[in-house]
């Protein structure tokens, strides 16, 4: 899994902002790359 997968995923809406969560938490994403795919700032 990468940023484009979560990506893709979140744009389908197969994925909430719950679930990208959890991947930056994971270390999948980072916290940017949240705020770039959902539009708000992790915290």
């Amino acid at each position: 899994m990468n940023y484009e997968t979560v990506k893709r995923n979140y744009e389908r809406k197969l994925w909430s902002k719950a679930m990208v969560k959890i991947a930056v938490r994971k270390g999948v994403i980072t916290p940017e790359d949240y705020q770039e795919i959902t539009g708000e700032p992790y915290a």
